[in-house]
């Protein structure tokens, strides 16, 4: 409960009603009571002058959003003050989350599987819901010590997680979390999800498994919700230690959006538009933007979009929690042999690991042994693949006393310096334990060694005093037998002025792996070349080189790859067909028209030159009409209706043109001769009636003739 006072002025000594308006429910208090008709308001009514007012309210559930409390005075049905200084008062949740990073206690290690269940729907989240690119990104996580924060509240995004927060890209996001080595014991990922929503007897929530020990207890993650500014859900810091030194069982969250701080867009499909200077990650509220598809005027909170569970699927080694195990706790640890973790992308097709070749040492010294693979495919140009050689450590035969994949042990830290300046002594180096054996027992792998050292074996004043040796330089081969060189330096010639004698440089075989195991020594693929032409299909080839020595053996590996590259499409102009016959003439005396066409094989595209005219017309004039008995003012009406019919083409004659004679209307246009390419149609004018004066000729049929259907088939 909470307690909070509002201000407001002196006020006449009237009696009045104060009403405080809260976006959620308030408690009594004397003197004040509940609203009948608004339910969230609370009236006091007192003839008594007052300064101030203290109400006691209960904070809604975190996530909520902001609260605020208004107030108003009421003095004869008229509002005062209202939304005007201390009578408004708006506080918000904390924007960090206080979670304490406890030291773990557990012994052994556990193995979890989390499940992601997207529940960003438009029946759940209807405003604005985008219904075509709504998606789930790949998810990114890891299981990690308490000195390595991927994201937290209140924290600024790193480079990785603004990619993954704006571009839904876990790339950069995965290179940070390779990059803190042992702080990380499992990278988790999960593929993309599209659409965000789907039933469950569709398609199974996505999921994945992780293991955690005492001192990589954490587990965070996180996945953007598309389209979005830099919106995303996940898990920071999660622990999955208890207090009894024993490992969690379950965990079951709802998740809401949060926002990354990079993008200041404010819809799902909001522009681009970087937020500067860059915020700290903060959860979504309901009344952070009207705009926003999770706006609430009244406060409420977000429905969560997305659920996660975190089950524990397995315990190894010895363990030590204090509280007996219960049913569960054993049934969870009947599971599967955890198999290798492969981060191999999808993207990146590989050939089978070639066998591992011989150790480069044969004695207890320890070697190196490699192994290759080709690479086939890379599908995603953006996405980076891995290496295609393999290398560990490994010793001659006999001399470990336990399978070495069930004792992961750290390289050996610097030989320290000889105990003695002079004369024979005693050097030691030492390394620890990186990862117990899986069945719990402990590692007998020694952690330290010790050799005997000589410095100036002659400690007379005849001798010099020389620095210890250097490390070995690289074997001068590749593969096979080659040569190794170390080098000292002198400190202090002799103390007699004689020359020193002590070797400074000292040179030893090496042996690197089997030459006929390794005949295809690679260099990595060169960038593609630009694509063989300007626009439209093309193609691009990239290389490589053969490092290997050809003496070692036929290599079969192609050396060159070409593949296909698509530019901006070549324009392309119009093309036309020929032209067709001249129509028959469109008068049967007098003057007419011919047409003829051609049609479009082939529209322009991407900017090509436009197509020109399909139909051509020219005048046609097979004989004089013969006019019949007109007298001279009739001739002249006639010439002039004539000129009227050249200068308005398509008008129709009159039926009454020809004297002698009454003709009908224009039958109407007879039926394309061609469906598409260009066609004829015709249409004919017979005689109605036939005056006695009138000419043979006068009274003959008239037709017409005019293009059609010229668009290409």
């Amino acid at each position: 409960m909470n307690s909070t006072e509002l201000l407001y002025p002196p006020q006449p000594r009237n009696s009045y009603l104060l009403l405080l308006f809260l976006s959620f429910f308030l408690r009594h208090i004397s003197y004040a009571q509940f609203m009948t008709n608004c339910p969230p308001a609370v009236t006091e009514s007192t003839p008594r002058r007052r300064t101030r007012i203290q109400v006691f309210w209960t904070a809604p559930p975190s996530g909520s959003g902001c609260v605020l409390l208004k107030a108003s005075i009421i003095q004869r049905k008229i509002i005062s003050f209202q939304d005007e200084g201390s009578l408004t008062k708006r506080m918000c949740e904390k924007e960090t989350t206080d979670k304490p990073l406890l030291d773990c206690c557990a012994c052994g290690t556990a193995k979890y599987r989390v499940t992601f269940y997207g529940n960003w729907s438009e029946k759940l989240h209807p405003k604005d819901y985008p219904r075509r690119a709504n998606h789930w990104s790949a998810l990114i996580g890891a299981s990690h010590s308490k000195n390595y924060i991927l994201w937290e509240y209140g924290g600024y995004a790193s480079e990785g997680v603004k990619q993954v927060a704006e571009l839904g890209s876990p790339v950069k996001m995965e290179e940070e979390i390779r990059q803190k080595g042992d702080e990380v014991l499992t990278v988790i990922k999960m593929k993309a999800q599209w659409p965000a929503w789907q039933p469950l007897n569709v398609r199974a929530a996505p999921s994945a498994e992780f293991s955690v020990d005492r001192t990589r207890h954490l587990m965070s993650f996180l996945t953007m919700l598309g389209p979005s500014p830099d919106w995303n859900v996940g898990l920071s810091s999660e622990g999955l230690c208890t207090r009894e030194c024993g490992w969690v069982q379950k965990v079951i969250q709802d998740l809401i959006p949060w926002d990354a701080g990079t993008d200041h867009g404010v819809t799902y499909e909001s522009p681009n538009k970087p937020t500067t200077p860059q915020e700290k990650i903060r959860p979504l509220t309901s009344l952070d933007n009207p705009q926003s598809p999770f706006y609430d005027p009244e406060g409420g909170a977000i429905t969560p979009v997305a659920r996660v569970a975190v089950e524990r699927i397995a315990r190894k080694g010895e363990q030590c929690n204090i509280v007996p195990d219960n049913v569960d706790d054993i049934v969870a640890d009947i599971a599967q042999e955890e198999k290798e973790e492969d981060d191999t992308p999808e993207t990146c097709i590989y050939s089978n690991w070639s066998p591992w070749s011989a150790c480069s040492s044969s004695t207890c010294e320890k070697g190196k042994r490699m192994r290759q693979r080709m690479l086939k495919a890379q599908l995603d140009l953006s996405v980076p693949c891995p290496h295609t050689q393999d290398f560990e450590p490994c010793m001659g035969p006999g001399c470990s006393d336990e399978d070495a994949s069930t004792c992961m042990m750290s390289e050996w830290i610097t030989w320290s310096p000889c105990s003695m300046s002079c004369g024979a002594g005693v050097r030691s180096r030492e390394r620890y334990v990186k990862q117990f054996p899986d069945d719990g027992f402990a590692c007998t792998h020694p952690t330290e060694e010790t050799e005997p050292c000589t410095v100036n074996e002659d400690c007379s004043p005849s001798s010099c005093l020389v620095t210890e040796w250097g490390e070995w330089d690289a074997c001068s081969a590749t593969c096979g037998l080659g040569m190794k060189r170390r080098e000292r330096m002198v400190k202090m010639p002799p103390s007699d002025g004689s020359i020193c004698g002590a070797e400074v440089v000292e040179v030893e075989r090496c042996m690197m792996p089997e030459c006929h195991t390794i005949p295809c020594l690679l260099s990595p693929w060169s960038d593609w070349s630009d694509c063989s032409v300007t626009c439209g299909k093309g193609t691009r080839t990239r290389q490589r080189m053969l490092k290997s020595p050809v003496e070692l053996g036929e290599c079969n590996e192609e050396l060159e790859q070409m593949e296909k590259c698509m530019l901006p499409e070549c324009p392309m102009d119009c093309v036309m067909s020929e032209w067709s016959e001249w129509s028959e003439c469109s008068k049967s005396c007098g003057k007419g028209h011919l047409i003829h066409t051609r049609m479009i094989t082939l529209e322009p595209q991407f900017g090509g030159d436009p197509c020109p005219e399909t139909t051509q017309r020219k005048t046609c004039k097979i004989k004089k009409c013969n006019q019949g008995g007109l007298n001279s003012d009739e001739r002249k009406r006639r010439k002039e209706d004539r000129k009227k019919r050249r200068n308005k083409q398509g008008r129709e004659e009159s039926a009454d043109e020809l004297a002698g004679c009454k003709m009908k209307p224009w039958a109407a246009w007879t039926d394309c001769t061609k469906l598409c390419g260009g066609g004829i149609q015709e249409r004919l004018m017979t005689a109605k009636k036939r005056y006695k004066n009138a000419q043979l000729t006068s009274c003959k049929e008239r037709k017409e003739i005019r293009a059609c259907n010229v668009h290409p088939c």
